[in-house]
């Protein structure tokens, strides 16, 4: 069936903010749907609460409302506009549960918008637990025996007619929020309560337990004709127990048998036909037990979802994009791959390389948190390797985590207390991996570690050949090892650094020698056919074989690096800054080249940039790209810390970083220079000083005087920043930040009690500036600004405050000689203003203050930095009636036993923006009352 014309007009829900369990992966498919909609001349409104998008930015969509998703919101929308349709599937949970709600209040009915893309219906079978169980029996598709429980009775009932150990599921959840598994009867009860009390609807599922099960997902779409396409299938490398967005999953499926593969592919199409005839995208997981190759369901999302981001990247065919024309009549034979451009998308894609996603953690934010893995996710993002092989693909992914690692292993951080090693692999954490690979170096019989982690012989059998290959390159120095060796170790994924190791030698020097050699990266297509056809579309991953895929042109390049993985500190921000970097380099004129790793992000979009390398953002494989590409220079202003952390290395390689000068990076992020240069400019600053070691904190203290802020020079999001109060946990903290980070310069300031916090981001070309927006603090000084409350303009600070604010920023820009963004963060006490520090890159405000004054800064900020502008050629024109609010957003929620207790080091993992009309509203009045109620060290 054609197009449906009578759809003129659609409605997009967004998922607001982002928070452990729903992250910027709907900001890809909200972005991508709304792109694929306006291509067939449709007009898109959309709704989405969270400034920090791409997916809220005017160029994605024709009206965008920055508003709180809730009915009353989606009413203010319709009296606006006529709109035809709404679709609800991009947006995760928090969508579908407001068209849900507003199907409820007939809100739809009485506007006349048609719901696409999915079924109310559907969505209650599946989200449902009873319900898709029910319908699940009748299909014939096998489900662990269980039943749902209302009350603490019922669910009491249920255990002791199936026996433990036990699964709690709450329907209506995302993220697994509520769920667990129950081994004895005495834990039972309190697991039945947090699960009814996290179900919207106080309903849980009770069944039995299939730990250590393997665990598949297989991501479909379906046409109205009923055609069904399976795009690609998804295996866990952690058996079941461990919610999938925590699990490292692998694509295609290893270790599944053709016949279990089949049976799996008919029942997943059988259950998507049987919950209801939609047009869209589906993800069924489903578990395999491991001696019987039995099969049962586990769930089915009738909606786009965190696996469909991942399945799009590692495919190369992008499930968002096509689910939002089937959902406007299209059938799959009538849509073209966007890849290919000349096969139908109703051919499925088939992979001649790897996929591995790690998810990325941040325990040490939430201090006390549980930090097992369960069924409640906790991860806040993730990363995508792609390889030849599995061990590559893996090597790749844990080069791109950004944890202080060079890879799996070979790097001399492995752990040797057995004790310790055994209780990791029977008790899953974020780094069980990596001390699955000490297991086997340490020599723990491979039978021991199956046992204990349960996870299938052929993954960890991969392993394992990597130590052993390890072992067998340490004989060698870097003068002996055989070309075969070198390049074997390279084809496996191995980095110079990790190879360096191992051989005692330098990384350069390892480079140097592949080199020589002829040992290079060459750049492979996702072409989504396996090669078959010709692909059209330039999206590239690094191997080590014969002829490159990617043909340099000789038109002038940009590289723009990406930020890496989400964490707290460094999300999605960024991402919307890289993405409008790359945009505005292509009006200048240049080809743009986009490095990144993150499979959730709109950046990692095929179609964004001229050329995607979906590399790590790591020192190797950037500087083969640059090589390869001979670019005329790097911006790194808008990746966050990840990418101003390779400043150096690129300015030590003659590569240009265009922009601010690595000098001026680094002046800045050094805590103590920066403070001098403050000092030559007679700005006010707190009374500080520098200490290497923890003797020298204590006697500076002593002049300085408590209470003390402590931070380290080069980090983000205010890591390891404390207040401490006397000289006991001042000499503790010290010793455990140069545990972590020796040799880092520490400031100590007298931290100024009772300071309102203020923050400035300008555009500067070195001579003039622009101030784009001055932000006030709601909370005190001492709470990180990502974890304030900032309202856009000041609310009560002084004409002289404001005057102060503003020549401080201007000296600053000039002094620094800033090319771009610049951040500064101020406190203010008894109207004299102290500068706290300063950041010469895109910061967390930048999108909101876009978004708040309807200006595209970073575009203005991108072609600074390129030299095509001075800041003085743009007209400026803000517009915000009243204030807008910069709300942070927590998921405390995950980790029960840990305070919502704010300081110097962030912790909220989203944000939303809120306008109000003056200072009298609600919102603000109750948030300004409650400002100092969580401020803590």
């Amino acid at each position: 069936m054609p197009k449906d014309n009578s759809i003129k007009s659609v409605l997009i829900i967004g998922s607001g903010p982002i928070v452990i369990g729903q992250a910027c992966e709907f900001d890809y498919s909200g972005s991508q749907a709304a792109r694929s909609l306006r291509e067939e001349g449709i007009e898109v409104i959309l709704i989405n609460s969270n400034p920090a998008t791409i997916m809220t930015d005017s160029v994605t969509a024709d009206h965008v409302y920055l508003l709180p998703l809730e009915k009353k919101s989606i009413r203010t929308i319709l009296e606006k506009h006529k709109i035809d349709a709404v679709l609800p599937t991009m947006g995760g949970q928090t969508a579908l549960n407001l068209a849900i709600e507003c199907d409820k209040a007939g809100i739809w009915k009485k506007h006349g918008v048609r719901i696409i893309g999915v079924d109310i219906k559907a969505i209650e079978t599946t989200e449902d637990r009873e319900l898709f169980r029910k319908k699940m029996i009748e299909l014939n598709v096998g489900v662990c025996k269980g039943a749902t429980a209302k009350s603490m009775l019922e669910g009491k009932e249920i255990a002791q007619a199936i026996g433990f150990p036990l699964v709690i599921r709450p329907s209506y959840t995302l993220g697994g929020t509520g769920g667990g598994f129950v081994e004895k009867p005495e834990d039972f009860e309190k697991a039945l309560g947090n699960g009814l009390h996290a179900s919207p609807i106080h309903e849980v599922l009770v069944e039995q337990s299939i730990l250590g099960w393997k665990e598949y997902e297989l991501e479909l779409l379906r046409d109205s004709a009923g055609n069904v396409i399976i795009i690609c299938s998804i295996e866990n490398f952690d058996p079941m127990g461990i919610h999938t967005g925590d699990s490292i999953t692998v694509a295609p499926a290893m270790t599944l048998s053709d016949t279990a593969y089949q049976r799996m592919r008919d029942l997943a199409i059988k259950m998507m036909n049987g919950i209801g005839q939609f047009a869209g995208g589906c993800n069924v997981q489903f578990s395999l037990n491991p001696d019987t190759e039995d099969i049962i369901a586990i769930e089915i999302n009738p909606r786009v979802s965190r696996s469909s981001a991942l399945a799009s990247k590692a495919t190369g065919y992008p499930i968002a994009k096509i689910a939002a024309k089937l959902a406007i009549g299209y059938n799959l034979d009538e849509l073209k791959n966007a890849i290919t451009k000349t096969t139908s998308a109703c051919f499925e894609p088939a992979l001649d390389y790897v996929i591995v996603k790690i998810p990325r953690w941040n325990f040490d934010k939430f201090k006390g948190a549980d930090r097992s893995l369960g069924l409640q996710m906790k991860s806040v993002g993730e990363v995508m390797g792609i390889g030849r092989n599995f061990q590559e693909a893996l090597q790749k992914a844990c080069q791109s985590l950004e944890i202080k690692r060079n890879g799996l292993g070979a790097d001399g951080r492995e752990v040797t207390d057995q004790a310790k090693i055994l209780h990791s692999l029977k008790n899953p954490s974020w780094n069980r991996l990596f001390h699955v690979y000490d297991a086997f170096k340490l020599g723990i019989p491979f039978k021991t570690i199956q046992q204990l982690t349960k996870i299938d012989k052929w993954f960890l059998s991969q392993i394992e050949e990597l130590i052993l290959l390890e072992k067998e390159i340490q004989r060698h120095t870097l003068a002996s090892i055989s070309d075969e060796l070198l390049l074997k170790a390279k084809q496996k994924g191995y980095a110079d650094r990790q190879i360096a190791h191992l051989l005692r030698c330098l990384e350069s020097e390892v480079h140097a020698k592949r080199h020589d050699l002829g040992i290079k990266r060459v750049y492979k297509m996702v072409d989504t056919c396996s090669a078959e056809f010709e692909a059209q579309t330039p999206y590239y991953y690094s191997t080590f074989g014969q002829e490159t895929e990617s043909v340099v042109t000789d038109r002038k390049k940009v590289v723009v690096l990406g930020s890496g993985p989400n964490r707290i500190g460094q999300g999605i921000e960024f991402d919307y800054s890289c993405v409008h970097g790359v945009l505005a380099s292509k009006e200048a004129g240049y080809e743009t080249i986009m490095i990144n790793c993150n499979p959730e992000t709109v950046s990692t979009d095929f179609d964004i940039a001229d050329k995607l390398y979906f590399e790590p953002v790591f020192w190797e494989h950037i500087y083969d790209i640059i090589l390869h590409e001979k670019p005329e220079g790097v911006i790194v202003q808008l990746g966050g810390q990840t990418a101003l952390k390779l400043a150096e290395k690129l300015e030590r390689y003659g590569i240009k970083i265009l922009g601010t000068s690595f000098e001026a990076l680094d002046l800045a992020e050094d805590r103590g220079r920066f403070s001098n240069l403050l000092k030559e400019q007679n700005i006010p600053y707190p009374k500080f000083g520098v200490i290497e070691n923890a003797e020298q904190a204590i006697e500076l203290a002593r002049e300085l005087g408590f209470p003390l802020l402590v931070r380290p020079s080069y980090v983000l999001g205010g890591q390891s920043m404390k207040i401490v109060i006397n000289e006991e946990e001042l000499e503790q903290h010290v010793v455990n930040i140069l545990r972590e980070m020796p040799d880092n310069q520490i400031l100590l300031d007298h931290f100024l009690e009772n300071a309102i916090e203020a923050e400035a981001d300008a555009i500067c070309d070195g001579e003039n500036v622009y101030i784009i927006g001055i932000m006030e603090h709601i909370e005190p000084a001492g709470i990180h600004s990502g974890d304030s409350n900032a309202v856009l303009p000041p609310f009560d600070l002084s004409e002289n405050v404001i005057d102060q604010i503003k020549r401080h920023t201007k000296a600053i820009a000039v002094a620094l000689r800033t090319v771009g963004l610049l951040n500064i963060q101020f406190a203010i006490k008894d109207e004299i203003v102290y500068i706290i520090e300063a950041n010469p890159r895109a910061s967390r405000t930048v999108p909101f203050i876009c978004k708040a004054y309807g200006e595209p800064y970073v575009n203005y900020a991108t072609k600074v930095m390129l030299g095509e502008k001075k800041v003085t050629d743009f007209n400026f024109a803000p517009k915000l009636d009243g204030f807008a609010i910069k709300v942070p957003v927590f998921s405390f929620s995950k980790f029960p036993n840990v305070n919502k207790e704010l300081g110097p080091e962030m912790k909220s993992t989203g944000e939303a923006l809120y306008f109000i009309e003056d200072l009298q509203d609600d919102f603000f009045v109750k948030v300004y009352g409650e400002r100092n109620l969580y401020l803590s060290k």
